[in-house]
């Protein structure tokens, strides 16, 4: 039996990872996969993204199942390309990946069904955005309505960050390039107060199967200072998301979330990302959307995971979700993301990776932005590797995790040197 899993990144490596742990399995292959992919023994490699040439592979290697990574291909309609010439892949169908990639429908569709979440509005052009800002006043979110890889929100403590993010997200004039282009949108939120966690569920159109809790630390610098980020680091189980709130996410956000795209019209089947704002008083409202696995969320996720995943992932094609538990490592596991120079801004790349420690049962490296050149590992994107660590507790595994960080070296390595410290201080 073979397997595919399409991405390039942290979370396509540690699913890669996980699933090469089934009994039996023949291959796992990677596409197009990292440096970190290519040195594993039990998988490999495959040079490609064009959905076409996947749907191509596929057929010709007789893939068992396909999952999808990332979010781009999702919204371009990977799945149902894929189910269009009948081959199995887990994953949202294009339209129903609209979650993610439209901030917009989004909101809309929360709205409809009674989800909660922040109050917001839409604008396509910057005078109008202004001025419902000028009357909201700050602080205040800004949101680019596309896909934006974990970068395009704005939390705007003064109005003139809120209108310089506003006119950094629409063009002066948002007309489209054509006649029939879809301009440029910005989501326009209020501002919520507490605590993010990340809420993971897989969906098979009618059930939901909830994954371990999580929380990911999106800004750049210690403290939760400095710009956002696609995550620089996460850990599992997340403290802040109690039995209640567990409760209470499931039965108002994601069981309501299921219902309500199937009677949309849209059945939903794929990982499913909520990230939640946890008030003081416990209750629960949705920031955003993700049709995907978070990364760096995935990472310690899948340290953790002890059900074995392609029987998860066969009841969830199967729709059969309702029949399977997913068990999981009472241990704490915890990622450090490291960063290349520039980033959040455009990454330098090309700078060679020294130091990387053997992964053992209870430790893993996983890469992100690298590729080999040279024979040597270098940077190839904006976070470059994930250092994950399992222990029995949260302090354990982030000293295991930074003991391991002060070996590794590249120029320009960035990294914070706090995740974490929610749970801790707790």
């Amino acid at each position: 039996m073979k397997l595919l899993v399409v991405g390039s990144g942290g979370r396509e490596h540690a699913l890669a990872w996980r699933l090469a742990r089934t009994p039996g399995l023949q291959k796992v292959f990677v596409a197009p996969g990292n440096a970190g992919t290519a040195r594993e023994r039990e998988l490999e490699n495959v040079d490609l993204s064009d959905p076409e040439a996947l749907a191509d592979f596929a057929i010709r290697e007789t893939i068992h199942l396909t999952v999808v990574g990332p979010e781009a291909p999702l919204a371009a309609g990977i799945v149902n390309l894929f189910r269009a010439r009948g081959l199995k892949i887990f994953g949202p169908t294009r339209e129903a990946a609209q979650l993610e990639s439209s901030k917009d429908f989004a909101k809309r569709f929360m709205v409809r069904h009674n989800i909660p979440t922040a109050r917001f509005a839409t604008f396509s052009d910057r005078a109008s955005a202004h001025a419902y800002v000028a009357q909201q006043g700050a602080p205040i979110v800004i949101k680019a309505d596309g896909l934006a890889a974990g970068k395009g929100v704005v939390v705007a403590g003064r109005l003139d960050e809120a209108y310089a993010a506003i006119d950094r997200m629409l063009p002066a004039s948002n007309r489209g390039a054509a006649k029939h282009a879809t301009p440029a949108r910005v989501v326009i939120e209020e501002f919520l107060e507490g605590e993010e966690a990340s809420f993971i569920v897989m969906v098979d159109g009618k059930n939901a199967l909830p994954l371990a809790s999580s929380q990911d630390h999106k800004r750049i610098g210690d403290g939760d200072t400095g710009p956002n980020t696609g995550g620089m680091g996460a850990y599992s189980p997340a403290p802040v998301v109690t039995p209640e709130v567990h409760a209470r996410a499931m039965r108002e956000i994601i069981l309501p979330t299921v219902r309500g795209m199937a009677a949309d019209g849209i059945p939903y089947t794929g990982f499913l990302y909520a990230g939640l704002m946890i008030g003081k008083d416990g209750s629960v409202k949705t920031v955003e959307f993700n049709c995907r696995l978070g990364d760096p969320e995935t990472q310690p996720i899948m340290m953790r995971l002890r059900s074995d995943l392609l029987t998860l992932l066969e009841h969830a094609v199967a729709g059969r979700l309702n029949l399977v538990e997913a068990s999981w490592d009472r241990r704490v596991a915890l990622g450090v993301v490291l960063a290349a120079a520039n980033y959040p801004g455009p990454p330098r790349t090309g700078d060679a990776i020294s130091g990387l420690p053997q992964n053992g049962e209870d430790s893993h490296v996983f890469h992100a932005g690298t590729r080999e050149q040279d024979g040597r590992i270098v940077t190839s994107g904006g976070r470059v590797l994930c250092v994950t660590t399992l222990s029995d507790s949260i302090r354990q595994a982030q000293k295991r995790a930074y003991d391991l960080i002060v070996g590794i070296h590249y120029d320009g390595m960035q990294y914070r040197r706090d995740i974490g410290h929610r749970a801790v201080n707790r």
